[in-house]
């Protein structure tokens, strides 16, 4: 029966996702850019009630911008997860973008690509990232640059804060965490190592009451910090968002 029910939603969430493509296709030339990022939330929103994923958001997002958000990183839903929370333009891997569907959804509401092994690249992106926050674009990066388990963070690399430092903007830590109904971390969501995209799906699709909850903390400026003491502080601040030991 489990089977079942996760092969039932897999098909509404096929349609959703075909669904949200014609949005961007054919909707979106037409709306304004409040318009479209009110229909991303409202289709993220959606799409986590096909997943049976409930969202909890604790703290406040942030109303405008400029603002850059650091989050932790744990699987492929977070973005989906953090759009339902409230709608920002994501720096993902490249990769994302040669996705199926998804890399077109991703490139429609204005994901930044980043090829992170190249430097080069990451030059390219922090310059990308300052026009957006002097646009007074809300910006979501992931700083541990991969998906942790859930269980601790990683530590969390500089390179990107330095886009808040040059446009100047505010940085505002963000904690994720995926817990079971009994209120511990859960597994369901997890993408790590070398497990495979269509497994880690396979196996959310079969979670009965996973909870999503997004936690907003404080928004700050720089106050002389460079960019690494920066990062660490931010790290800090993470953790202490979603129960993490600090270290």
């Amino acid at each position: 029966m489990r089977s079942l029910s996760a092969a039932w939603r897999a098909w509404r969430v096929l349609a959703h996702l075909l669904s949200g493509l014609a949005t961007i296709v054919w909707q979106f030339p037409r709306l304004t850019p409040a318009e479209r990022d009110q229909r991303v939330q409202a289709w993220s929103s959606a799409m986590l009630l096909r997943l049976g994923v409930t969202l909890e958001v604790r703290g406040t997002p942030p109303a405008i911008g400029p603002m850059l958000l650091v989050c932790n990183h744990v699987s492929w839903l977070d973005i989906t997860v953090l759009h339902a929370a409230h709608h920002c333009r994501f720096v993902s891997k490249a990769d994302v973008g040669r996705w199926p569907i998804v890399g077109r959804l991703a490139t429609g509401v204005g994901t930044l690509f980043i090829e992170r092994a190249s430097r080069r690249d990451a030059m390219r992106v922090v310059h990308d990232m300052v026009q957006a926050l002097r646009n007074d674009d809300i910006l979501m990066v992931f700083p541990e640059g991969t998906t942790g388990d859930g269980a601790a963070l990683l530590p969390f690399h500089a390179n990107l804060i330095q886009a808040a430092l040059s446009a100047p903007a505010p940085v505002q830590p963000v904690a994720l965490r995926y817990l079971d109904p009994q209120g511990n971390t859960s597994q369901a969501a997890s993408y790590i190592g070398d497990e495979s995209l269509l497994g880690s799906i396979w196996r959310l699709l079969q979670a009965r009451g996973l909870r999503a909850v997004v936690c907003f903390g404080q928004a700050q400026q720089s106050d002389g910090r460079d960019r690494r003491s920066w990062a660490r502080d931010l790290r800090a601040q993470v953790a202490r968002l979603g129960g993490w030991p600090a270290h």
